[in-house]
């Protein structure tokens, strides 16, 4: 039975990297499934219920910028993927990922360009790594007010950048990213000024 995992979050200025790995029944499928950046928020959220009803199996794993900052973007999302195909209660003979790499996992794995557009299963992960991480930055938006992180997930908006400026960075922006340094180097400079 194979798994598909995807993650969301990966060009967000501050927030988790969030990986799903789900096992569809291959004999039921779910309408609707697509790549979860061509759904609405409200269909998105739809399908994950369907999603978590009806899977196999699924899992949702976060890592946050601390570790993103520590080992980069792309070993957090691998990490992740890894971690949420550990928390299957099934375990794949084999895992779609989506894109061109293939991680090193004790899973034999494919990786599938615009898998998220094609393959149901890499689907499904999309799409539950997506609604997990909105959930997040909207409650994260809460402990971090001024930052419009409901609004724009983390991402690299005008607004952000401009909430970066008059802010400075918080506990959840990832420091390595370059528009955030930037944005916390010329905000000392102007306050020391």
């Amino acid at each position: 039975m194979k798994a598909g995992v995807d993650e969301a979050g990966r060009g967000a200025l501050a927030g988790p990297v969030v990986a799903a790995a789900v096992m569809l029944s291959p004999d039921e499928a779910i309408d609707g499934l697509a790549d979860s950046k061509r759904l609405s928020a409200r269909r998105r959220s739809q399908l994950a219920s369907e999603i978590r009803a009806r899977a196999l199996a699924w899992a949702v794993v976060e890592i946050g910028a601390d570790i993103i900052d520590e080992i980069n973007i792309l070993q957090a999302s691998f990490r992740a993927m890894d971690e949420a195909l550990s928390q299957l209660a099934l375990s794949p003979s084999e895992v779609l990922v989506d894109g061109n790499v293939v991680p090193q996992w004790r899973w034999p794995a494919r990786a599938i360009v615009g898998g998220d557009g094609i393959e149901p299963s890499i689907m499904a992960a999309s799409i539950l790594a997506k609604v997990h991480r909105d959930h997040r930055m909207e409650a994260l938006d809460a402990v971090h007010p001024g930052y419009g992180f409901a609004g724009h997930k983390g991402y690299p908006t005008a607004a952000h950048r401009e909430a970066l400026m008059r802010l400075g960075a918080c506990a959840v922006h990832r420091r390595s990213y370059a528009p955030v340094r930037r944005c916390v180097a010329l905000r000392a400079e102007a306050v020391s000024t």
